[in-house]
């Protein structure tokens, strides 16, 4: 989720923890809590992709 639009391709590719914005922004898209994302990102990296087929591999679990 990008605060700067030239770098919106990458943005979108990469979840940074770092900025509450971004957070909230990743947990209402992959609705989930924020527990859940961090949990997410220490296991399979800062992919949103890996992050999001983590996230439902979970649910279906």
């Amino acid at each position: 989720m990008s605060d700067n639009p030239e770098k919106t391709a990458e943005d979108a590719r990469l979840i940074s923890l770092e900025q509450d914005h971004e957070i909230r922004d990743w947990t209402q898209s992959f609705g989930c809590t924020e527990a859940q994302l961090r949990a997410a990102v220490q296991a399979v990296g800062h992919s949103a992709a890996q992050v999001r087929a983590y996230l439902a591999h979970r649910r279906a679990a």
